[in-house]
């Protein structure tokens, strides 16, 4: 994304509607992410690569279950 980092851009969604759930998408592991501190505890992420099933099961955890609130 061009001018902005997904952190970026989830936290100016927050700012707009603060019940907006976010499922980050990433080439790197989901346990470098987080090892990183980039994106916090309890953020809804999903690494590439990954399945039809895969991608439908961590849209729900995070939209159905409410997995992650955006945190600014």
């Amino acid at each position: 994304m061009p001018g902005a980092s997904g952190a970026e851009l989830a936290a100016s969604m927050a700012a707009r509607r603060p019940q907006t759930r976010v499922l980050y998408m990433s080439g790197y592991p989901g346990e470098t992410i987080m090892t990183r501190g980039a994106l916090g505890e309890g953020v809804g992420i999903l690494s590439k690569p990954f399945t039809a099933e895969g991608l439908v099961e961590r849209v729900h955890t995070v939209l159905i279950a409410g997995e992650q609130t955006i945190r600014t």
